[in-house]
């Protein structure tokens, strides 16, 4: 029979759905954002149980397998050395001028609007190791950033 009348299912004609990308490198977590990932995968699960329809019950899911990849892969990064920028740090910074306070933080707790960013973002990549009163070089500038202090997230 030609394909021309064959009747062909609505999946087939449907884009893959892939799974949600993870970042790359260890999933190094504060102990804060493993309580958010165990948070989230706990609502997730509520919402997969709760939704009725076929379709927003796979999208629901497929988060869900993000999310409980990502708890099963966390590993709490060990406290900085006192007055050293490392994960679980806040950092307050003088940059071109001007004072800023950074939390330096996993990817899923990593918020760039809320000065919470990710240990593997450039200016975060920077902070990494220097302690307070240090000048580190920043955007290919030396000595772009100096650290005013280095305490932990509260």
């Amino acid at each position: 029979m030609s394909v021309a009348f064959r009747r062909e299912s609505d999946e087939e004609h449907k884009e893959p759905k892939f799974e949600l990308p993870l970042p790359s490198g260890p999933n190094l977590v504060t102990a804060h954002g493993l309580a958010l990932t165990e948070a989230k995968v706990a609502e997730l699960e509520g919402a997969v149980a709760a939704e009725r329809e076929e379709e927003p019950r796979e999208v629901l899911k497929r988060e869900l397998r993000y999310w409980k990849t990502r708890r099963a892969t966390a590993q709490i990064a060990p406290p900085p050395e006192e007055g050293v920028a490392g994960i679980g740090s806040r950092v307050r910074i003088r940059l071109a001028g001007k004072e800023r306070v950074i939390d330096i933080v996993g990817h899923d707790e990593a918020d760039p609007n809320a000065d919470r960013i990710a240990f593997s973002a450039p200016l975060a990549h920077a902070l990494l190791g220097g302690w307070e009163g240090e000048r580190v070089d920043f955007g290919g500038k030396a000595e772009a950033i100096e650290i005013i202090a280095v305490d932990a997230i509260p």
